[in-house]
């Protein structure tokens, strides 16, 4: 299924939805891989442990992060897709980030275990016929469907990688 199948358009994930063009879900899975998106890995191993600012993540901090949402998203979506209505609450990205191991941890590693992550949310993604993707159910206040999920899955670490971009690689 392709992105333009997403109705209703999610207000604030579509920040993320959009980055991703309008292609079948796996063909995104594909060609928007941890891979493919952090494949900077020199600029960002230059980087690993520096901010831009004070307070701010640092890129292992990033990649943590991404794997965390792509976690709680991919549970969203497995709980939608088999048509639970439990409204399921936000999560406080600063805490989790707060709470982390991320510092102590090799850059290649955050990457390997996002990677290994990647696969089992495209695993669960084969797993769902059509009619599931198209089932949705509240999360953050915000009606969406496993579909949707699936390209926010997909569009989160391309926003971070442009944040990277943009606020970390002039450090270099």
């Amino acid at each position: 299924m392709k992105k333009s199948f997403i109705n209703p358009m999610p207000a604030f994930f579509d920040r993320y939805i959009n980055l991703v063009e309008n292609i079948h879900i796996f063909e995104a899975f594909e060609k928007y891989s941890p891979d493919k998106v952090y494949h900077e890995m020199e600029k960002l191993s230059q980087l690993k442990d520096q901010v831009y600012a004070p307070g701010k993540w640092t890129i292992k901090d990033i990649i943590q992060h991404v794997t965390d949402n792509e976690r709680i998203m991919a549970y969203r979506a497995l709980r939608f897709s088999r048509n639970d209505k439990t409204a399921l609450p936000g999560y406080d990205e600063e805490l989790l980030g707060a709470n982390t191991n991320a510092a102590n941890r090799t850059l290649q590693d955050l990457m390997t275990e996002f990677t290994v992550l990647r696969a089992s949310t495209i695993a669960l993604y084969q797993g769902m016929s059509q009619e599931m993707m198209l089932r949705s159910g509240v999360a953050y206040k915000s009606e969406i469907s496993a579909l949707a999920l699936g390209f926010v899955i997909i569009g989160h670490p391309i926003h971070h990688m442009n944040v990277i971009q943009e606020r970390y690689f002039p450090l270099i």
